[in-house]
């Protein structure tokens, strides 16, 4: 028992380095290949935990060659399009002008409830608004709704607004943390006066952000206690 366990977490610790070594990608957004290597990868870690007579390294050294090929095939994509085409193929345009290509559709096997479910993830309910859709590499769906459709910015009505970066967690959970700290331009001396005249301290905040117009937000340990109270 202890030796499947020693197997199971030193491959646990190994697939968890080639799967960050390949990329940040959702499962969604994988490439042909990446999906591939990800299957290949997850079935080959399973092969010395259930039979203990195959070496651990027979697991190990298969892992580390099919990351490196995908690193390797990764790094000639980028600098060759031939190769990326091969690889990951290209997006293809599902509506144009609004209209649907039925063609396309055909190509991709997709069928019209396809259509409309990606449609309605990228929040939109009637084919009518939809301008230019075009099918990604990954199967994803990006809309371009048409003008009379889209939704109003500032910018339309004139509204002028300074750009603001989004707030970055300063606190969590009574940790500091000084990445972002540092990225709002906030020093931990102003953080420590802020909290100060609140009469806080860094231990007793559960949840803090800020950007770097001084916008903060603020949850203290005491009012996260006291909504679980109430909820029970």
């Amino acid at each position: 028992m202890s030796i499947v366990l020693i197997r199971s977490l030193i491959l646990y610790i190994l697939v968890i380095f080639a799967v960050r070594l390949m990329g940040k990608r959702q499962l969604g957004e994988l490439q042909p290949s990446e999906l591939v290597i990800t299957i290949l990868v997850s079935n080959i870690a399973t092969l010395p935990i259930e039979d203990l007579n195959i070496p651990l390294i027979v697991g190990i050294s298969p892992i580390l060659s099919l990351v490196c090929f995908e690193v390797l095939t990764s790094w000639f994509s980028m600098k060759h399009i031939a190769l990326r085409r091969i690889i990951s193929g290209r997006p293809k345009i599902i509506i144009s002008d609004g209209r649907i290509d039925k063609k396309v559709m055909s190509e991709l096997r997709f069928s019209v409830d396809d259509l409309l479910t990606a449609l309605r993830g990228n929040g939109v309910f009637d084919l009518s608004e939809v301008q230019y859709a075009i099918v990604e590499t990954t199967g994803s769906i990006s809309v371009m709704k048409k003008p009379a459709s889209d939704t109003v910015t500032r910018e339309d009505m004139d509204i002028r607004t300074e750009n603001i970066n989004p707030p970055q967690l300063i606190i969590s959970d009574g940790m500091l943390l000084e990445r972002g700290l540092s990225s709002v331009g906030m020093s931990r001396k102003g953080l420590e006066r802020l909290l100060g005249r609140k009469k806080l301290a860094v231990e007793d905040i559960f949840i803090m952000t800020a950007d770097t117009s001084g916008k903060i937000f603020c949850c203290t340990q005491n009012e996260v206690t006291k909504q679980r109270r109430n909820r029970k």
